[in-house]
């Protein structure tokens, strides 16, 4: 059985999702094992239950909570050089962590590796969406040039394009998981490594956090404020008319 110590699985736990144990498993049944441990700030009895269950190390986030803080405490918990923040309600592919080792033992290491991905309502794989659709057309120049700036800032242009719970990040290098993030790291010498297949199953359902956000509002803003960091504000309004039809996909 291969294993790739130098990576950790972070599962992000929160209140009690249904999906949990789902997300769970996905990451045991992975090809290529590693390390999982899992984190929350709503510590409960159903949570405690699948971290022994599991024989997961649980850790709580006792100071400040929310999505960001909560991402960063788990990240903070681990020893590992690359580390994948699980979202507790998504499906990881068994093949995630072997293409992304692949990739490494050809030499091409990254500040963050990310996949292609299916979304899931109401149990099933649904087709692609609209947004999806330009998300696919953002990432298609990493392909070949994920080392280069302008590849890099294309996939962040009309919205991230880039699912976080499908990142593993490089620590070594930075450990911040957000869309302000990845501009930041457009900026420098390292590879944003694309994987151009189906890594992961993401769940869109009516209690997740983003659709949450979409609905009231929060993440469109944010989202309005990035848009404005690479683009004049006149062309960043235009964006931002098709970005809200877009993510609309979400609610």
């Amino acid at each position: 059985m291969e294993e790739f110590k130098n990576h950790t699985f972070v599962i992000c736990a929160y209140k009690e999702s249904k999906y949990l144990e789902e997300c769970i498993e996905s990451l045991e049944k992975q090809i290529v094992k590693s390390n999982i441990i899992m984190c929350t700030s709503t510590p409960n009895d159903y949570i405690k239950n699948m971290a022994q269950k599991y024989n997961i190390p649980l850790y709580i986030n006792e100071g400040e909570s929310g999505i960001g803080q909560d991402w960063n405490f788990g990240v903070s918990k681990t020893t590992t050089d690359y580390v994948t923040v699980a979202h507790q309600d998504d499906i990881y592919n068994e093949n995630y962590l072997k293409e992304i080792v692949k990739e490494l033992n050809n030499g091409k290491d990254f500040v963050i590796a990310f996949g292609n991905y299916e979304e899931i309502k109401n149990g099933k794989v649904i087709p692609l969406t609209n947004n999806l659709k330009i998300k696919k057309i953002l990432q298609k120049p990493l392909i070949k040039h994920g080392d280069k700036m302008w590849a890099k800032r294309f996939a962040l242009r009309f919205g991230s394009a880039i699912c976080c719970p499908c990142v593993t990040v490089n620590t070594k290098i930075k450990c911040d998981l957000d869309w302000d993030t990845w501009l930041e790291y457009s900026k420098m010498n390292y590879r944003f490594l694309y994987i151009n297949k189906p890594l992961m199953k993401h769940r869109i359902h009516e209690e997740s956090e983003t659709s949450n956000l979409i609905e009231n509002n929060i993440r469109l803003e944010e989202d309005y404020e990035m848009l404005k960091k690479l683009w004049p504000k006149p062309i960043a309004k235009i964006v931002m008319h098709f970005y809200k039809n877009a993510v609309k996909t979400n609610s």
